[in-house]
């Protein structure tokens, strides 16, 4: 069953349209952070097969950090993870943060991806971001871009408000704030590539109480990624259960150098009102037939995480 939403109150926002995950092209130039590049010596796991069209330089990455659990039974949740992932066709990466016990899980997840639509959670992050330096919150004005943004991944809202902060450069600057050393920022927002890894470092950030986000930011990004319009309510919310809160932003868009197969990714996190549930979950995918198969394998991936891992 989906998940219950948090509904808190949001601005009114006028949407003129409501966008996809397409390319649109700007006019402007160009609590601790996980450890994911150093695995736990105390924990060894078998890493996953790679797909045999991926080459073999971006073979799969796995990282552990200090866990609640006990090393062999951190060690038997992977391994029944990356046995499960070996039986999925198709060239995916996924990472896992469980911040409850410790746990992380990352298959694949330097390799970098077409980010589509969910670079507007990034957009978003440094918008709050500068308005924080100005010294106040966001402006109506800014509020009315970044809710169709988040909410109907409405393009032209997202242009706008791209633009608005300074397009590539000002993101790029930004994203080392909010930690994200594997992103490459395009002109072409929906053309930013982007590793599952540092997509977990930015769903991180919207919530550690010792980050660059303020209190307010963080409550502005929860309030509109838990209100995603319910014709883009898949991914991430497929792994919820009753009375778990969920948080989610998707992307999806052709891709001319793929010969038209496309991007579909969905990142977000789960929570528990009594506490037991608080993860984060970044899967990316390409070379899709359709977006239907590629929301289907986003889906699948991130039930299997769930059932193995057992967050």
């Amino acid at each position: 069953m989906r998940s219950i939403r948090v509904w808190m109150l949001v601005a009114a926002l006028t949407v003129t349209v409501a966008g996809g995950g397409l390319v649109v092209a700007g006019t402007s130039s160009d609590a601790p952070k996980p450890a994911w590049a150093a695995p736990s010596s105390s924990v060894v796991a078998a890493a996953v097969a790679v797909p045999p069209a991926t080459p073999a330089s971006s073979a799969p990455a796995l990282s552990l950090g200090a866990s609640a659990l006990g090393a062999s039974d951190q060690a038997k949740r992977i391994s029944q993870l990356n046995a499960a992932l070996k039986s999925v066709k198709g060239e995916f990466s996924v990472a896992v943060y469980d911040r409850k016990t410790g746990l992380r899980y990352v298959h694949r997840g330097s390799v970098k991806f077409d980010t589509a639509s969910i670079v507007k959670v990034q957009v978003l992050a440094c918008m709050l971001l500068k308005a924080q330096d100005a010294g106040r919150g966001p402006t109506s004005a800014e509020m009315k871009l970044a809710g169709p943004m988040i909410r109907l991944s409405d393009n032209n809202a997202t242009t706008s408000l791209y633009n608005r902060i300074g397009g590539r450069n000002a993101v790029t600057k930004c994203n080392k704030r909010l930690g994200l050393t594997q992103t490459v920022v395009n002109a072409r927002w929906g053309l930013t590539k982007t590793t599952a890894a540092d997509q977990i470092r930015l769903l991180e950030e919207l919530v550690d109480t010792k980050g660059p986000l303020s209190a307010s930011s963080r409550k502005t990004a929860f309030t509109l990624m838990n209100t995603v319009n319910k014709a883009q309510d898949w991914g991430v919310p497929v792994v919820t259960r009753t009375g778990e809160i969920f948080t989610v932003k998707n992307g999806w868009d052709t891709r001319t150098a793929d010969g038209g197969l496309w991007a579909v990714n969905t990142i977000g996190r789960i929570t528990s009102k009594n506490g037991r549930v608080d993860v984060s979950i970044a899967v990316l995918t390409r070379r899709n037939k359709n977006m239907t198969t590629g929301v289907k394998l986003t889906e699948r991936i991130a039930k299997l995480t769930r059932q193995h891992l057992r967050y």
